[in-house]
């Protein structure tokens, strides 16, 4: 769970007695303040993603698309595995993707928190991989908060439906068109509805 909304910048360091900056106090789930000392550097590197997105996005080609999201994410993309732009994501460099995934046009992920997808993942259009998030009260809600989302193997989630911060589709699951997934996800389920909800066990 993230610290409370009062949370303040630890002064935890690495083993080598190096500070961790703000994109890894985010993952180890510290709130950070809209007025934290780093918090410049999470709009400087989502405007280097940036640039590589408009290239992405203009492109028809899928070997360029594929070395273009490998450079976003900061790790090589299977050549088994296809994205159809649009794309949109703010960062980049904290998703995961596996082997044999296909990302359909126009998704949107928010991977401050941590985006992995397994092996065998299908995204259709239009959905939203959101780990980020903010406090509730008024006060505090320029923090920002994060949690992990993580798409098992062979999951399917279908068109516009969104996942929110923290949330685990299991394996072999279907999450329906249309659906807002607050809750994990247990394998080889179908969950839909706003909250989603089981439908039917596979």
């Amino acid at each position: 769970m993230p610290h409370g909304a009062d949370a303040r910048p630890l002064s935890i360091k690495t083993p080598m007695n190096r500070p961790i900056d703000i994109f890894e106090r985010l993952r180890r789930g510290e709130t950070v303040a809209f007025d934290d000392p780093e918090s410049a550097r999470l709009r400087e590197a989502s405007f280097v993603t940036r640039k590589l997105l408009l290239q992405l996005n203009q492109s028809g080609d899928a070997e360029q698309i594929r070395a273009l999201l490998s450079r976003i994410i900061g790790s090589e993309i299977d050549k088994s595995s296809a994205l159809f732009p649009p794309f949109h994501v703010n960062y980049g460099k904290h998703t995961r993707i596996g082997k044999n995934v296909f990302i359909n046009f126009d998704c949107v992920f928010l991977d401050l928190g941590g985006i992995t997808i397994d092996d065998g993942v299908f995204i259709a259009p239009k959905v939203s991989l959101l780990t980020e998030g903010h406090p509730l009260s008024p006060e505090n809600r320029h923090s920002l908060t994060v949690g992990p989302i993580h798409l098992k193997r062979n999951a399917w989630i279908g068109a516009n439906a969104t996942i929110t911060q923290g949330v685990t589709i299991g394996e072999n699951a279907v999450v329906a068109a249309g659906a807002v997934v607050v809750t994990d996800v247990t394998d080889n389920t179908v969950v839909g509805g706003v909250p989603a909800k089981v439908i039917k066990t596979l």
